[in-house]
Parts: structure tokens; C-alpha cells; sequence
């Protein structure tokens, strides 16, 4: 573990990926293999392959718990050691500067009980499994016990989810790649259909690449959407643009297989139970499959309700029949990404709305003829079973600017956030953002942003956390635009209280630092350059939109979507 730490010490003080990912190469070939897949996974951060379901379940506050109880400091030490590292991590290095053993300063003197790679993979594994706060922290703390300084800083770092070494999973793959003599391209398939850099590494150190398959119920990442401004914008990047409603609702993975449905969220959290009559309706298909596409609260007359609503279903470990009555959803179907044992990621779009088509055989709009004399579904045309649980999402056929004026309209007229827009010979690429998929939202601009410090209220909300200071990212560091103190409902705020005191990473009294991982929708009138914030901007009249509680933070926007949207809003 020492020379882990070591590596990632060195690559956080490097810059340039091409020197972080040589770095990365070395380290990983001069590791036995088994050891070297333990570090792959390490090094993209996180305790457990991305595919498993396993999680820590350690806050902020437990964390600091037990670096206080290992260390013998007070809670204003540890404020003031925080204050000048920034992380969790760099507290516990220096907090724990009493535990170094005197002759243990380096990987070439490492005493015989030196933590190795996989004694720390195991007592991750014993914290996940472990039930409740208290056996939690002792196994952790038994952990950093054994932990020279450095050790203990990327334990914490990695039990935070927080390395900041600047090394992004895509760089650890290159350097699996280099290390190992493999095609990028094949590493990067790999670790996406397996969900594994661990076992990718084991594949490409044995040149057995093209043996990963795709697994059932473990999701993958989504592919994503770039935001457009303008009609004319969309249309300048491709030709032909099948159009959808962009809905307002839950991003959902469907896996179906042996008659077992199960449904995913952008988070890769499970989210089956909260939508119990979803699965029955999959349940027939005959083939295997991977559907990609959107959980809405259903109206009666056939058409997505607010999110507000969807979210009484959310998070629900039980779902009541009363519940179900009131809140009934539907899952529109927009992709299929794996059918009948074949990953279908490198077909055109074009091809896998044909395969949907034939899987689902569920037409629930009428075939008609519309833009440009493209034979396709009607938005328009009801849904003849408005109780239908699975819906095949309705698509248009766009051409002009003057098309996606009249779809976006109609959009925006049934209640609908705004336009999906994507290129029919598009690919499927999990977990990235081109220019394939456009979304073309409200007029009101909105952000998604990371709440990195919250306040206790005033008034009727005193005693609960209400007002929230949020940021975008920079490069890994979030950096913050605003603050915002309205939108959210009491029981939203009560909710959301108890998860940042569970959370939190510095107590400065009324107001609270707390770990970035809470994404808000923000909207706001317009942006205005300020020194009051560290990104460099101000939102003007800042309001929540609602919890993203879909959305992992890392997926939240970023300081460069900032400055487009700055110089949109100076240009017009």
C-alpha cells in the first residue's frame, strides 16, 4: 500500500497526462498481476470495481470520527488541519503523523507488517459488509491503525471517493494499455461491458481483450447529451436529427434476462423495488436485452407529469397500492444497447431503433406521416393504453431549424422540458458527451451544480440546514458560482439536513462544509462576472430547481459550460 501511495503522490505532483499515464504504465508492470489489479481499481478511486454493488457506507462524519478518536485532536484541530489541506485525506496524513513507525518512511524500508495492496481490499470489503455505524468505524479505525501517514492519506482519500491526484479513469485505462502492450480502443471496451478495471487488466495482461462480455444487471455508463442554445445550432452539426421530448423524469437502465427484470439509475444505483409494475411488463421479451430510456410519472390522459410528482416514488423500499394509484409511471423506451447476447454499441442509431422496434413489438402510436414526408410516430397521436407501463418513445424526423422550432413548441406545450436531438448514424458511447446527442432545453437557463457548504436557516427554518452554497467543477475542484435558499420543499430540507450532518467535512459553526456530492438543478435569470466566488461568476436570482438525486456528481456541470453560457449571454 506504501508504494500506492507513493505512485499517487507522485502523479498528483505531476502534470501533463501523458506523464501521469506513464507513470501509471510503470507502476502497474511492476506489480504481479493479481496485485496490479487491485491498483487499477485504486486508482480510478474507488474501493470496488465500478459493476459491484457494494458500497462503504462511510459519511464525512464517521470518517472524521475516527481520525479524531486515532488521532487525539480535537474538533478545532482537525478544522484547522482541514483548512489547509482541503481534503479528508490530507487531515488523516497529518493527523495521524503520530502512527508512523520510525523506520517506515519509504517502499525500500517497509517493515514485514506493512499493508499490502490486498489486506486493504479486504478490509474494504469487511466495511461494506459490516451492519451500522459503530462495527464501521472500528474495522476502519483498526485500518488507519496500521497506516504509516502517507497510507492513511490514500485510504481515506479512497474510502472518500476524493483521490484528486488528476487521473481520471480514462488515463488509468492508457495506462493499463501501455503497460500491457493492448489497444487502447479494446482496453476501453472492455472495462466498459465488464465494469472492472481490475479484471480488464487480468484480460489485457493474458492479450484476451475480446473475451469480456457484457454483464447482465450490472449497469454501464449512459451516454450523454451536449446542450444547444438555438434551432440553428442543433441543426449545424448533423443533417438528419431524430427528435424526441426530452422528459422530466429518471434516466433508467432496463436489464432483462431469464425472465428477471431489473432497472438502474445514472448513479448505477438499483432502483427496481421503487417501480414495482415496471418489471411485469419487460418480463416477456423474449430476448435478452439492455434498454436505455426514461422513468415519468404517467397522467391518465397518456402524457409525463412533473417531476415533483416522480419523486414521491423515489427512494421507496416498499411502494403502497395507494401510492401506486396516485403516481402511476411509465418507462419510454428511446435505445436498446444489448440484445440477444450481442452488445449493439457500434450499430447506428438508425439500426438500433429498428432492433427496438422488433423487441418491444409494442405500437402504441400510429404510424403517420410528418416532417419532410418521414414515415414516423406522432407526438400528437394518443397513446391508445394510457396505463401502459412500457412505452416506445415517440420520435420525429427533423431537417431544418424551422422542424425543431415546431417540435420544440409542441415539446414545451405538453408539459415536456424540451428536445432530445441525435444524429441517426450515431454510435453508442457510454459515459460521454459529444456532439452525436444535443438537448435543447427551457429558455430559462439552468446549471447542474455540487453543494460544497450549507447553512442552518433562520425564521420557521431554524435548526434545519436551508441555505446551500454550490459550485461547478474545475478540472476535480469544485469551484463555487452561487447560493441558493429557495425551491426545495420542508421535507426535502429535512431530508437533506440529516444526509449533510452525516456528511460533513469541516463545522465552522452555523455554517457547515460538506462533502460535493449533493447535485442541484439551478436556474437562474442571467450571469454576471463577480470576485465574491472562486469560479469567477455570480448567478443573478438563483433558484432550486429540484434534487438531482439521479446524477452523480461528477456529472455535474462543469466552469467551461459556464463560460459558453457567459459568452452566449453577452453575444445576444
Amino acid at each position: 500500500m506504501l508504494r500506492f501511495a507513493e505512485t499517487a503522490e507522485s502523479i498528483a505532483g505531476t502534470s501533463g497526462k501523458l506523464a501521469k499515464t506513464g507513470m501509471v504504465a510503470d507502476y502497474l508492470r511492476s506489480l504481479p498481476v493479481s496485485e496490479a489489479a487491485i491498483a487499477a481499481i485504486f486508482l480510478s478511486g474507488r474501493p470496488f470495481p465500478s459493476y459491484s454493488e457494494a458500497t462503504l457506507q462511510v459519511g464525512g462524519a464517521l470518517l472524521w470520527r475516527v481520525i479524531a478518536d486515532l488521532s487525539g485532536k480535537s474538533e478545532a484541530q482537525l478544522s484547522e488541519i482541514y483548512r489547509r489541506h482541503g481534503d479528508a485525506g490530507g487531515v488523516a496524513a497529518e493527523a495521524l503523523e503520530r502512527n508512523a513507525a520510525p523506520n517506515v518512511t519509504s517502499s525500500a524500508s517497509t517493515a514485514s507488517a506493512a499493508l499490502s495492496l490486498a489486506e486493504v481490499q479486504g478490509a474494504f470489503a469487511e466495511i461494506a459488509a459490516a451492519r451500522g455505524s459503530a462495527p464501521k468505524a472500528a474495522l476502519l479505525q483498526r485500518l488507519l491503525a496500521r497506516a504509516v501517514p502517507l497510507e492513511g492519506k490514500y485510504i481515506v482519500k479512497i474510502v472518500s471517493g476524493d483521490l484528486r491526484i488528476g487521473l481520471k479513469e480514462g488515463l488509468v485505462e492508457e495506462g493499463i494499455a501501455r503497460a500491457f502492450d493492448a489497444p487502447l480502443e479494446e482496453v476501453k471496451r472492455a472495462n466498459m461491458l465488464l465494469g472492472d478495471l481490475g479484471k480488464t487488466l487480468l484480460l489485457a495482461s493474458s492479450q484476451e481483450l475480446a473475451e469480456a462480455h457484457l454483464r447482465l444487471f450490472h449497469p454501464i455508463d449512459f451516454m450523454l447529451a451536449s446542450p444547444v442554445e438555438s434551432t440553428e445550432e442543433a441543426v449545424s452539426y448533423f443533417d438528419d436529427a431524430a427528435v424526441e421530448d426530452k422528459y422530466d423524469g429518471i434516466r433508467a437502465q432496463a436489464h432483462v434476462g431469464g425472465g428477471e427484470v431489473r432497472f438502474f439509475s445514472r448513479t448505477r444505483d438499483e432502483i427496481t423495488e421503487s417501480f414495482p409494475e415496471l418489471p411485469p411488463a419487460l418480463a416477456g421479451l423474449l430476448k435478452d436485452a439492455v434498454l436505455d430510456g426514461e422513468i415519468v410519472a404517467w397522467s391518465a390522459e397518456g402524457r409525463a407529469l412533473p417531476f415533483s410528482r416522480l419523486q414521491q416514488r423515489l427512494g421507496r423500499k416498499r411502494v403502497s397500492g395507494r401510492l401506486l394509484r396516485e403516481v402511476p409511471v411509465a418507462y419510454l423506451v428511446f435505445d436498446v444497447i444489448y440484445a440477444d447476447g450481442q452488445p449493439l454499441f457500434e450499430r447506428p442509431l438508425r439500426e438500433r431503433k429498428q432492433i427496438l422496434e422488433e423487441l418491444l413489438a409494442l405500437p402504441r402510436s400510429k404510424p403517420v406521416t410528418t416532417l419532410q414526408g418521414q414515415s414516423t410516430f406522432a407526438f400528437d397521436e394518443a397513446i391508445d393504453d394510457a396505463k401502459t407501463d412500457v412505452i416506445r418513445a415517440p420520435v420525429a424526423i427533423a431537417h431544418t431549424p424551422g422542424d425543431l422550432e415546431q417540435l420544440f413548441l409542441a415539446a414545451r406545450n405538453r408539459g415536456n422540458e424540451g428536445l432530445m436531438i441525435k444524429d441517426l448514424d450515431s454510435l453508442y458511447t457510454p459515459g460521454r458527451r459529444g456532439k452525436s446527442w444535443l438537448k435543447m432545453k427551457r429558455e430559462l437557463a439552468t446549471l447542474d451544480v455540487v453543494v460544497t457548504a450549507v447553512e442552518y436557516g433562520h425564521g420557521k427554518r431554524i435548526g434545519v440546514l436551508s441555505d446551500y452554497t454550490f459550485a461547478v467543477w474545475d478540472g476535480e475542484r469544485p469551484v463555487n458560482i452561487g447560493k441558493a435558499y429557495s425551491g426545495l420543499t420542508d421535507a426535502e430540507i429535512a431530508e437533506m439536513t440529516t444526509w449533510f450532518l452525516a456528511h460533513t467535512i469541516a463545522d465552522h459553526g452555523m455554517r457547515l462544509e460538506v462533502e460535493p456530492k449533493i447535485v442541484l438543478e439551478v436556474a437562474f435569470n442571467n450571469m454576471m462576472r463577480s470576485r465574491r466566488h472562486e469560479s469567477g461568476y455570480a448567478l443573478r436570482f438563483p433558484r432550486i430547481v429540484r434534487l438531482r438525486t439521479d446524477k452523480p456528481a461528477a456529472e455535474a456541470d462543469t466552469l467551461e459550460t459556464v463560460k459558453e453560457i457567459f459568452d452566449r449571454q453577452d453575444q445576444r
